[in-house]
């Protein structure tokens, strides 16, 4: 399958209730991760993480799958064709 490059984008409701768990799907995923950056927004009890990935759509559903099914956890993605 061909790579592709793209963007996931993930909106974290309450970060400490599932703050370790999101962050062990992202690094069992880490081979695809080119980049990161996180935002916490304390203020509202929520954060924001931008991930730059770079594989096959079934490596990055895989990532994105996993993260959509943790509770207060929203996941987008826009790849290249």
């Amino acid at each position: 399958m061909d790579k592709r490059i793209g963007v996931v984008g993930i909106v974290v409701d309450s970060p400490s209730r599932v703050g370790e768990k999101l962050h062990n799907i992202i690094s069992k995923h880490s081979d695809i991760v080119v980049g990161r950056m996180g935002i916490p927004h304390r203020q509202e009890d929520v954060s924001v993480i931008a991930l730059i990935v770079e594989g096959t759509t079934d490596q990055i559903g895989g990532l994105t799958g996993q993260l959509g099914l943790l509770e207060g956890v929203t996941v987008k993605s826009a790849l290249t064709k």
